[in-house]
């Protein structure tokens, strides 16, 4: 396939570029590198297959020749990126996707979008079915990215029942791995950080709210079969395995050998509470779910932030 990715120097875009080069597809990387780092993809320089663009998503796509696919992945994804960006973060959710899938329905290809479990907001139901709505506040200081992957989400069902354009809507949860940033706001890179420059462990709350940590390579399989699948409706891709920060923050500390202590500060406003999928489609519909241990996977992204001078 020919196949477009949005977003493709970012943690997610690259490890999918590197995904789709091994599988032997012709890949176009597109970011306009507000969040986004060209290092991500140097190692794609001078790959035959491999073609970058420097281009906004918001702004008209002009893509000649065929295309078989494309992988909507731009937007800012982190907290401390939302926050800073809460108009482009907006607008990529919007104007980006609908200027993406303009392009899919030109040129006749498949279309996957991105999606968040941060759609379900601080959810009320435990764990989290596709089948529920979520629990968004809309004008708190979260809700830009909420609502725009609420909107990408209901654009794509759109332009599925209005155009026939063959859509998938991934709702990715909590997922690590290298080339994540050190200064992202997530758990993941802020804790392996602390621990390695002997800094505290910062929990915001009280550290008993949970996530369910997915290693990057599972994630990005679970991505690769649903491109390919004939599955329209969204579908969780992330690891069920709960634990409490806390146990998280524990477990940093006993991998990366670190006498760091833990301090605790006030939760984010609208930070949810608990946060775990329910991988029953992706098990049914794509014979998915994650292999890789929260230790191993962690040791990998531990061993990356040392050989980033950490």
């Amino acid at each position: 396939m020919r196949v477009l990715v949005t977003g493709a120097a970012g943690f997610l875009g690259s490890h999918l570029c590197d995904r789709l080069l091994k599988e032997g597809h012709d890949v176009i990387g597109l970011d306009n590198l507000i969040t986004g780092n060209i290092r991500n993809i140097e190692h794609l320089s001078g790959n035959s297959r491999f073609q970058f663009i420097k281009h906004d998503v918001t702004e008209y796509i002009f893509l000649s020749g065929p295309l078989d696919a494309l992988l909507h992945f731009a937007s800012p994804a982190s907290p401390i990126d939302y926050l800073e960006l809460p108009i482009q973060t907006l607008k990529v959710g919007a104007i980006g996707t609908h200027k993406t899938l303009g392009l899919a329905r030109e040129k006749g290809a498949r279309f996957l979008i991105a999606s968040s479990s941060e759609v379900y907001g601080d959810p009320l139901v435990h764990p989290q079915q596709e089948d529920y709505w979520g629990n968004v506040n809309p004008i708190g200081p979260r809700g830009v990215y909420d609502e725009a992957k609420r909107f990408g989400e209901a654009m794509t069902m759109a332009y599925h029942r209005s155009h026939g354009v063959d859509t998938k809507i991934v709702r990715i949860f909590n997922t690590y791995g290298p080339r994540m940033r050190a200064r992202d706001g997530r758990v993941v890179p802020a804790f392996i950080t602390q621990a390695l420059t002997g800094k505290p462990l910062t929990i915001f709350g009280d550290g008993k709210q949970t996530r369910s940590f997915c290693f990057v390579a599972d994630l990005i399989e679970g991505i690769y079969r649903l491109l390919l699948s004939d599955l329209n409706e969204p579908c969780n891709i992330g690891n069920p395995h709960e634990m409490t920060i806390g146990q998280f923050a524990e477990t940093v500390l006993k991998l990366t050998g670190s006498k760091s202590e833990i301090t605790y500060e006030a939760l984010p406003t609208d930070d949810p509470q608990v946060r775990q999928p329910d991988i029953t489609r992706a098990k049914e519909r794509l014979g998915w779910e994650p292999k890789v241990p929260l230790e191993e996977g962690l040791t990998h992204a531990i061993r990356y932030f040392q050989e980033a001078g950490f």
